[in-house]
This record gives C-alpha cells, sequence and structure tokens, in this order.
C-alpha cells in the first residue's frame, strides 16, 4: 500500500531536483559547438559496474538547455514504462558537466512502480560527447531497489 507521506515526499524530491538553479551551462567565451546546450544522440552501454563488460547497448536522446536544465528520451526502456527524463545540469570543470535526471516508472498496466535517476559526469570535445553514468531505480516509497552503470557516447544533432 502506498503511503501518502512518502509519495508527498518523494514528489517534493523530485519537485526540488528539477526546479534546482545550477551554475549557468553555457560559457559566452565558448563557440556553440562548445557548449553543452543542444540535443545529442548518444548509443549508451549498460555495464556491470564490476567488471566493465558491456551487458547492451541502445540509441537516447539528451537535450541541455541554456539556464541548467536537461530532458531525456531513450530506447532501452519502453515508453510505455519510462516517462521522458527531466533534469538539471551545471558545468564543472573546463569541457566537464554534471547532470542529474529523473523519470517516472510504469508497469504494464500503467501503474505507477517507482522513478528512475541518473547521475551523468559528461566529458565534451567540440560535437562529441562521452558520459560516465550511474543509475538507480526507487519503488514508490522512495526506496532503492536496484543500482547499475553506464556509459555513452555520442554527438551533437
Amino acid at each position: 500500500m502506498i503511503r501518502t507521506p512518502r509519495i508527498l515526499h518523494l514528489s517534493s524530491l523530485v519537485l526540488a531536483l528539477v526546479s534546482l538553479t545550477p551554475a549557468q551551462v553555457t560559457d559566452e567565451s565558448q563557440s556553440g559547438s562548445e557548449k553543452l546546450e543542444g540535443t545529442w544522440f548518444t548509443q549508451v552501454s549498460i555495464r556491470d559496474c564490476t567488471t566493465g563488460a558491456v551487458l547492451r547497448t541502445f540509441p537516447s536522446l539528451g537535450n541541455y538547455l541554456q539556464g541548467g536544465t536537461s530532458t531525456d528520451t531513450t530506447t532501452g526502456i519502453s515508453p510505455s514504462l519510462r516517462s521522458p527524463g527531466f533534469g538539471t545540469c551545471e558545468k564543472t570543470g573546463g569541457q566537464t558537466y554534471s547532470a542529474v535526471a529523473l523519470a517516472f516508472l510504469f508497469n504494464p498496466a500503467g501503474a505507477w512502480t517507482g522513478m528512475q535517476k541518473l547521475t551523468h559526469t559528461i566529458k565534451l570535445k567540440g560535437d562529441v560527447i562521452d558520459y560516465t553514468s550511474t543509475v538507480e531505480f526507487f519503488d514508490t516509497e522512495g526506496k532503492v531497489t536496484t543500482t547499475g552503470c553506464a556509459t555513452a557516447v555520442g554527438h551533437r544533432l
């Protein structure tokens, strides 16, 4: 049974993460190809966190906006089972960024089953992007049920 206080707490966490105002994502002195801002097509590799072995790969899209917000969508989970991800991003130095995104998860009947949190370290080189990521899955009470690791490489659209 879902407890209303837990849902409200989890909903507040989502709202807080999405509405945070991080450092500016872009640097006005950079050219367009040196900014994270834009839409990126990536090939994601889910990895064994211990050995680094690739378990499977799939394409994904990430969109980073001026002001530090992001959205994502993926072929890794059916769109009927995962909402688009929404999050924040910030520049952490040079051509390195950090990003966090949350997505809602559902069962095949359409009932909400929890959330997915992606935490990325992003390296940018011109129109090429490289991610190292962790993923956490939460149940509807906000408890971590599964964790994982991934990498991704891609290019600007």
